[in-house]
């Protein structure tokens, strides 16, 4: 698939791992459309980079608010062939606290958010790619979802974050094959530590410390990154059906 004249909707684009994706196929010539609640970085970041992108306020784990944002992504560019599912929250949280068991409704908000909310944009964007005229190689469209290494190595606290990463990954292989007849491909990206808004209050010693346990490069990832690997994932129609580690081959320990 190729990104120049593409349309692609991406979800958390507002900030650090959605905004670098945004930039990135801006640059190489798509148009985009942020989906986020940050109505203040959306509208700004939508008014730099000018008439190739719109910013539309969305709840991802909302019916009627995702369906808003893909029709007037629909309405303004004409079709959407590219989706990016970047919006998430982490909540560090024991099961069994200091204060008694972890309130339900706080893990259902992760579930809600992080694996709820991207199939619910999956589920309803897909409806507008199979109406795309395909390309030379069959394809109509491309879905990258955002996982997590907690998916595979949650630490302690991180109960219902790895839960819902760990959704992500199990439901990208059958949603692939489900969309194969269309010409959809379905990917998965399972970032380690990033820098995003997640560890800006942190000192920037404790930054360096946690970029140290990366084996290489000993380093927090780049946003630029993982932007690279959503463009090469795009432009490879081989890549289907998995998740790609972005990690530098951290294995997260228990805590």
């Amino acid at each position: 698939m190729e990104i120049k004249d593409s349309v692609a909707v991406v979800t958390g684009g507002a900030s650090g791992l959605g905004e670098a994706t945004v930039r990135n196929f801006v640059e190489h010539g798509a148009k985009a459309v942020i989906l986020d609640m940050a109505e203040k970085n959306g509208n700004k970041l939508a008014g730099e980079l000018g008439d190739s992108v719109i910013f539309v306020k969305t709840d991802v784990a909302s019916d009627d608010s995702v369906k808003n944002a893909i029709n007037l992504a629909v309405e303004k560019f004409g079709s959407i062939q590219i989706v990016v599912n970047c919006a998430g929250i982490a909540v560090a949280q024991k099961v069994l606290g200091k204060n008694g068991p972890m309130p339900l409704e706080n893990f259902n908000k992760v579930i809600q958010v992080n694996l709820i909310g991207t199939f619910n944009v999956i589920r309803l964007a897909v409806e507008k790619m199979v109406q795309n005229i395909p390309n030379r190689d069959g394809e109509r469209g491309v879905i990258i979802n955002t996982a997590s290494v907690a998916a595979f190595e949650g630490q302690i606290g991180q109960a219902a974050y790895s839960a819902s990463k760990g959704g992500v990954v199990g439901m990208i292989l059958p949603i692939a094959r489900e969309f194969a007849a269309h010409g959809i491909r379905v990917m998965g990206i399972a970032p380690g530590l990033f820098e995003t808004p997640m560890f800006d209050s942190l000192p920037e010693a404790a930054r360096e410390a946690l970029g140290k346990m990366t084996p290489f490069p000993p380093r927090l990832g780049r946003p630029s990154e993982f932007a690279m690997l959503v463009q090469q994932i795009v432009g490879n129609p081989m890549l289907n059906g998995a998740t790609i580690r972005l990690d530098g081959a951290i294995r997260m320990q228990p805590k």
